[in-house]
């Protein structure tokens, strides 16, 4: 399969069922915004080595709101409901508790899974908190140096898909760099989906396991144009640099539409191939082939 000069690989990208929330997060304005965001997204690349996987879903005007003012929704998946809950509830205390003048909404309010959010933040109110229910939802009002600080009690977790991916091959840096973000501005108008790295993209792709018993991944040699000549490599020639772009969802059409733009957004000159990392079906219960994907999603 072509995309204009760009050959689309036989092969499919591998992904695993995950648990995710849903955070709305609002500000005064676009600048407190951006520092809430940034804090709370920060460290949030891998669950190899992360607490969680989060990344800005979209942004909201703030006519879209739940308070009228400048927002976004973010996404944070993990492998358990357990792991999420503990990982949003300390960025909200680290991260957005500390940020001038956010307010955090549950995302999810309909989900029948629920784990708290508010309810272990408000203790930093140091008995001054007060708890308020509006339409059959209860928040809590933290008092602090600018006012308060308004966050829901608790918030859902529903099932996602996390891991969906493909790896574009550049004949140099520059262009291999440009295609990336081709790709990941494409993929920020899907709804429903996050592209978690730095940039939304990734530069060290793995395998499972490593010739050190320590690691649970490695590097996925077959991608490193450093090493193309000493091991089987899955470049196509004239390749000087991989780089991939891997996609969380909250279900399985979302990644899948998201693979799909994405591609797309990424092929064209000096794109020589795009490819995809799997395991071999062994691992996740989620493959992504790329033609199907491509031929179902137009």
């Amino acid at each position: 399969m072509l995309i204009g000069p760009t050959q689309i690989a036989a092969t499919f990208a591998e992904a695993f069922g995950l648990r995710f929330a849903r955070l709305v997060i609002t500000a005064h304005d676009d600048h407190w915004l951006d520092a809430a965001l940034a804090a709370t997204c920060g460290y949030g690349t891998s669950v190899i080595g992360c607490d969680a996987e989060i990344g800005v879903e979209t942004r909201l005007a703030p006519a879209e709101s739940p308070d009228g003012r400048p927002g976004a929704s973010v996404l944070a998946f993990g492998f358990a409901a357990e792991g999420v809950a503990k990982a949003v509830a300390n960025r909200a205390a680290q991260c957005l508790l500390t940020c001038p003048t956010t307010a955090v909404f549950d995302g999810l309010p309909a989900a029948p899974d629920r784990v708290p959010l508010g309810g272990h933040v408000r203790f930093f109110g140091d008995g001054f908190e007060k708890s308020k229910v509006l339409d059959g939802r209860r928040f809590w009002r933290v008092p602090v140096m600018d006012g308060e600080f308004l966050i829901e009690e608790t918030m859902g977790i529903a099932k996602g898909v996390g891991g969906g991916n493909f790896i574009l091959q550049g004949t140099s840096l520059d262009a291999a760099l440009a295609a990336a973000r081709r790709a990941v501005t494409a993929i920020a108008a899907v709804p429903g989906t996050i592209t978690p790295f730095p940039g939304g993209v990734v530069r060290s792709g793995s395998k499972v396991g490593s010739r050190y018993e320590t690691l649970r991944a490695s590097t996925n040699e077959a991608f490193s144009p450093a090493l193309v000549g000493r091991v089987p490599t899955e470049l196509a020639p004239g390749v000087a640099c991989g780089l991939e772009i891997v996609i969380d969802g909250v279900d399985r059409d979302a990644v899948a539409d998201a693979m799909a733009v994405g591609i797309r957004a990424a092929a064209g000159p000096e794109i020589p191939a795009i490819s995809a990392g799997n395991y071999g079906g062994k691992l996740g219960k989620h493959h992504f082939h790329l033609h199907e994907v491509l031929q179902a999603t137009p």
